[in-house]
């Protein structure tokens, strides 16, 4: 698992996710640094070189890193989700309104909310049961996806730590459980039941 930093909570994702891992960005850099500061260390202990060659290898090496970090951190700005509002600041991508909560949930349906991303391999896993669950129990359970690639802010809202994490709600919109990673259809249903929500599916349906 890579860990993601996510406005200011920690968000666990598989290595497929194309969100960036900033915490091995961190030590891949003070790897490298340690790794450019023993470097030096061995150019300057070297004997035969003048003074001027060893100064000029090392503003090389440094100016090499430099324009590597520089690259990252564009490509990073480019990947993100963020928008440029009038005044040339810039702000996060709001979550919709349709996919917060409180437009979700507390319709007179028990909702089923899972949050993670398109390109997170549990996510995808879990992908066919949603629909599944969307097309079979239409008339009892309201189901919905809410991807972080595209929301990221969405994180926060709905508290994640993992990804994909499913969030329980009764028909009032209260919250009554949630599970973080894959879940199959079967635990879906009987943790339904297990929280006194009837959605026992017709033999047709099954």
């Amino acid at each position: 698992m890579l860990a993601v930093i996510c406005e200011k909570s920690v968000l666990l994702q598989c290595p497929c996710g194309g969100a960036p891992a900033n915490i091995f960005l961190l030590l891949a850099m003070v790897a490298g640094i340690w790794l450019l500061a023993s470097w030096i260390k061995r150019v300057l202990k070297k004997k035969g070189d003048s003074l001027m060659n060893k100064i000029a290898k090392i503003a090389i090496v440094v100016v090499l890193i430099a324009a590597v970090a520089v690259v990252i951190a564009v490509k990073q700005n480019k990947s993100g989700q963020n928008t440029t509002i009038p005044g040339g600041e810039v702000a996060v991508q709001q979550v919709p309104t349709e996919y917060k909560p409180e437009h979700l949930t507390g319709k007179g349906l028990p909702a089923l909310i899972d949050v993670g991303a398109g390109t997170c391999i549990p996510c995808k896993m879990m992908a066919p049961i949603l629909e599944e669950l969307k097309k079979e129990l239409a008339d009892r359970l309201m189901v919905q996806f809410v991807d972080l690639n595209k929301f990221p802010d969405a994180a926060q809202t709905y508290r994640i730590r993992f990804m994909p994490t499913q969030i329980f709600y009764d028909a009032t919109g209260k919250e009554l459980f949630r599970h973080e990673g894959f879940f199959s259809k079967e635990d879906i249903l009987a943790k339904w039941k297990e929280l006194g929500v009837d959605l026992a599916l017709t033999k047709a349906q099954r």
